[in-house]
């Protein structure tokens, strides 16, 4: 069994926990949200750095797509002028 002191002892703990947690006052509350604030602030370049380098990278990736599929558009009609070259010299020779 738990004696009458202990109890007080133990009563008397809680009040002192409790009693922590009502002092927190206005001052507290502005210190917390400037806080907030201040993270938020060193966050947000960060963020927007981060997001416009994937988005220009995005950009780059799609110009190089493009640059890829209109190099190898370039070869194919290369060779098919080529192509009519040598067709139009064998015949201009056959004529």
């Amino acid at each position: 069994m738990i004696k009458q002191v202990e109890k007080k002892e133990l009563l008397e703990e809680l009040e002192e926990v409790q009693s922590g947690y009502k002092n927190l006052d206005f001052k507290f509350l502005i210190m917390v949200i400037l806080t907030m604030f201040i993270v938020f602030l060193l966050a947000f370049p960060k963020i927007y750095i981060r997001n416009h380098i994937y988005y220009t990278s995005k950009n780059i990736n799609k110009l190089l797509d493009e640059y890829q599929i209109l190099k190898e558009e370039n070869r194919l009609l290369k060779q098919k002028l080529e192509y009519m070259r040598f067709k139009n010299q064998v015949l201009d020779t056959l004529f």
